[in-house]
């Protein structure tokens, strides 16, 4: 059997199976959609270190999904073996932010529907989620959560400082309390009623007060 023989076989046959016309257009549709995905990710992020390289992950990801179904749809054979080839694969890089898992699947299953042929799926569904995640991921409580720690000598300046920051605020709510030996720290989530944060300057400046500070925070939390 001579080298050209080899290639007589269903090896050329399995090449022409996907047009190149077909390459190409999948993959400037899955730029395009990974793009997309790209910008409503750093559109919505809401961390607290924004990572570029998980962006770009978000592209490549779309594309290297729509090449390997490319591969998949065109022959059996190969399916069979390119599932077993990626069973073995592990990722152990940490998901920091519960929403970037979404954006991961949402690479994923845009370059399956996309290699599978369903583009207009690809396309329609990518915009709806797009911007389903714009309208939730930025929708934002109107009074923002803040915490307070106050530092007090006692329990008198202890009391004197709590009802003070009362009514000054929306909401009190007192998370943790830690007395020591001449020494009373307390942790405080409020509800500002506006902008205005001078009452910090007052209690810090209140009898037995050793210092106030004021946090703003973006956990979870109940409205």
């Amino acid at each position: 059997m001579t080298f050209q023989d080899i290639f007589k076989s269903s090896f050329l046959e399995n090449v022409t199976s996907v047009s190149v016309f077909d390459m190409i257009l999948a993959l400037l549709l899955a730029f395009c959609i990974g793009m997309f995905i790209f910008l409503i990710y750093k559109k919505t992020f809401a961390g607290v270190m924004y990572s570029s390289n998980f962006g770009v992950t978000l592209i490549a990801l779309t594309m290297i999904t729509t090449l390997v179904i490319l591969a998949v749809t065109s022959n059996i054979v190969l399916s069979l073996g390119m599932v077993g080839a990626l069973s073995i694969v592990r990722f152990r890089t940490a998901i920091k932010e519960p929403l970037d898992i979404a954006f991961l699947f949402w690479s994923i299953a845009a370059g399956i529907v996309l290699a599978a042929g369903l583009i207009p799926l690809a396309v329609f569904g990518s915009v709806v989620i797009g911007l389903i995640i714009l309208v939730f991921a930025n929708k934002k409580a109107y009074y923002n959560p803040y915490m307070v720690v106050i530092r007090c000598d006692n329990h008198e300046s202890e009391i004197n400082a709590s009802e003070f920051l009362k009514n000054q605020v929306q909401r009190f709510v007192v998370k943790s309390k830690t007395a020591q030996k001449d020494m009373i720290e307390l942790n405080i989530e409020i509800r500002m009623k506006g902008d205005n944060t001078d009452f910090i300057n007052v209690i810090a400046n209140m009898q037995g007060v050793n210092s106030a500070v004021l946090v703003s925070y973006n956990g979870e939390y109940m409205g």
